[in-house]
């Protein structure tokens, strides 16, 4: 009885004592992206910003002589070629035209492509032939191009105070 007894005790203080260790792997291990922005203007975070939709819906409820402000994030389409001082974004059948609050900040002229984040003001406006062919001249538009420009457009518009530009780099 006592060799039973003393086989029971050592089998608790074997199992007891036995020390397995298991890790969970992930399935996938997913790579951290770190984004890091350039910021023009007036700093800005990537918080609360409204998608290239959201937007469209906003501009929709515009009318001539309405604000609102928004942060959104859009497709640059072109930039200012002669100094950045404006840029036209992606926004599905239409362009919204940015420009920079008092002029006090320019972009890249290579940033065609990238998706930004910008905050400020959207309005609505209808531009007038003449500066409709002063931004086609800037956008680097054919003499053909300009001359075909005869009518006043009704146009999204934006005043910047802020934009980010996003660098993207894998830690």
């Amino acid at each position: 009885m006592k060799k039973i007894l003393f086989l029971v005790a050592l089998s608790f203080v074997v199992l007891g004592c036995k020390n397995e260790k298991t890790e969970e792997k992930p399935a996938v291990e997913k790579e951290e992206i770190a984004i890091n922005y350039q910021t023009f203007g007036d700093k800005i975070t990537d918080e609360n910003v409204l998608t290239k939709t959201e937007m469209i819906d906003k501009y929709k409820d515009l009318k001539p002589g309405d604000t609102v402000t928004v942060k959104f994030a859009a497709t640059v389409k072109d930039v200012c070629q002669k100094k950045g001082c404006w840029m036209n974004l992606e926004m599905g059948e239409q362009e919204a035209m940015v420009r920079f609050k008092d002029y006090g900040f320019f972009m890249p002229k290579d940033i065609a492509g990238q998706e930004i984040i910008v905050n400020g003001k959207a309005y609505v406006e209808e531009m007038s032939v003449e500066d409709q062919r002063h931004y086609a001249e800037d956008g680097g538009k054919s003499a053909e191009e300009i001359a075909a420009i005869t009518e006043t457009k009704r146009t999204l518009a934006f005043e910047a105070d802020g934009v980010l530009i996003p660098e993207v780099e894998k830690q």
